[in-house]
């Protein structure tokens, strides 16, 4: 299938790697082996952009989530001042399916079960990506990523979205210190799903606030929890959720 929620930039120029190396949460330089996922953050180490990093030549295809581009193209904008970065919007389309990596096409970087991703104009497959995404743990922009995500709750180490060897980055000082706790107290998980909630809605435990419910696809769903309180059946709504840590 052809992924309409996708738009693609070209970023070029001589100065393009070094100045994505200064800003991402993963490494550039992984760009030799093939396609990379990361994201941009806010000095506070807070979500701003994610997307995913393709080479092309010398230059850099960057795939984000259509409603981020006006954001994510002022903010780079703002941040290269004299590097020699060109960045242009493009017509490319992003396809999708899901077997064998075709030739010319890359492997979702995230989790094997997503498949691949192709901007050659191939034809994709039609797949609930949906169900795919929630049995991996996979958070999308605008339902549980937004402005006050930490991306180490939204399962971006798991996912491969952050590096932790690369050096500095924007909000890479928050990042670093949530590593180094010794465990997130909260974060996205697959629950257990029984019944319908909308987006958004909370999730108790008992009469304690449990956190959030979000993509939900057949009996399971993505909640952010507080794991301290996410034990037994919990509720959102008119839907009861178990976590099965």
């Amino acid at each position: 299938m052809t992924d309409e929620t996708r738009k693609v930039l070209r970023l070029s120029g001589t100065d393009v790697r070094q100045f994505l190396q200064g800003l991402v949460t993963n490494d550039v330089e992984k760009l030799s082996h093939g396609i990379v996922y990361a994201a941009l953050l806010t000095p506070q180490g807070k979500y701003r952009a994610d997307f995913f990093l393709v080479p092309d030549g010398d230059d850099i295809l960057l795939d984000l989530h259509a409603d981020l581009a006006p954001g994510l193209v002022q903010a780079l904008t703002m941040y290269k001042l004299r590097s020699d970065v060109v960045i242009e919007d493009t017509n490319i389309t992003v396809t999708c399916g899901l077997g064998n990596t075709p030739n010319g096409a890359f492997a979702d970087p995230r989790d094997a079960s997503l498949g691949w991703r192709a901007y050659d104009g191939r034809p994709g497959q039609e797949v609930d990506w949906t169900e795919l995404r929630v049995a991996a743990c996979v958070p999308t922009s605008g339902v549980e990523l937004n402005s006050d995500t930490f991306i180490l709750e939204a399962n971006f180490e798991k996912l491969n979205g952050v590096d932790f060897k690369k050096g500095c980055y924007v909000g890479q000082e928050v990042t670093a210190r949530m590593k180094h706790k010794t465990e997130l107290r909260k974060g996205l998980a697959v629950v257990d799903l029984s019944g319908k909630a909308p987006v958004g809605t909370a999730v108790f435990a008992g009469e304690k606030p449990a956190g959030t419910l979000f993509t939900q696809s057949g009996n399971r769903a993505i909640a952010y929890l507080r794991f301290d309180r996410a034990q037994g059946q919990m509720t959102a709504g008119a839907a009861t959720l178990n976590y099965r840590n």
